[in-house]
């Protein structure tokens, strides 16, 4: 079972571990500090704004979640039932993240999945549940894992930002694939969430952000 959450102190403690050990990241840390925590409140409209953010910038991702919230008054399974898909559709989703918003919406309000219940599930029981929604892929819940749940060795796979971050530390030739990541982040064990969150601000820091 494994339900730890990251809390500030944890994160720092976790910094402090991986920089110990890495040379790599502790040049991250030496340079910027210790990583923001970067949560969210679990919940459905947390795994919406996931699912807007596949493949799509988190700026673009976050206009159209903004603009879902205005519309619909608030991001709930309710609200979006009462869109339906041709609805979300006419609010800028396109047609597949229109179609899993409304599967989500569905199976959360019928109470066939329930979302609170996930915390109290050992992880690989939860993350089974929430990978047999469509639209919810290992990267969503990962992600979803990693900032709602606040996991603290969580590896959201296949992040293309944080492969552009080993690319660049490690002194890569190219970006690494998924696979590759997984050994990298094996390395950083039992913390590869706060790895990851070093990553992103090494990546964010690099970009001028």
């Amino acid at each position: 079972m494994h339900r730890e959450q990251i809390s500030e102190n944890t994160l720092r403690s976790g910094t402090e571990n991986l920089a110990e050990r890495d040379p790599d990241l502790n040049g991250i840390f030496m340079r910027l500090g210790y990583p923001p925590l970067w949560t969210r409140e679990p919940g459905f409209a947390s795994l919406v704004r996931i699912i807007l953010e596949q493949q799509v910038s988190i700026k673009a991702a976050a206009t159209m979640f903004e603009r879902l919230a205005s519309q619909l008054g608030d991001v709930s399974a309710e609200s979006i039932l009462d869109a339906g898909e041709k609805g979300l559709r006419g609010l800028g989703l396109t047609r597949q993240k229109s179609r899993y918003c409304a599967e989500l919406a569905r199976q959360t309000a019928s109470g066939e999945l329930q979302l609170e219940q996930l915390g109290a599930l050992d992880d690989e029981q939860g993350r089974k549940r929430l990978l047999s929604v469509p639209g919810l892929g290992p990267w969503t819940v990962d992600i979803y894992y990693m900032m709602a749940l606040r996991r603290p060795d969580v590896w959201p796979r296949g992040d293309l930002a944080l492969a552009s971050a080993i690319q660049d530390i490690k002194q890569l030739g190219s970006r690494p694939t998924p696979e590759a990541q997984l050994m990298f982040a094996r390395q950083w064990s039992p913390w590869r969430a706060v790895a990851a969150r070093m990553l992103w601000m090494h990546y964010l820091d690099a970009r001028g952000h």
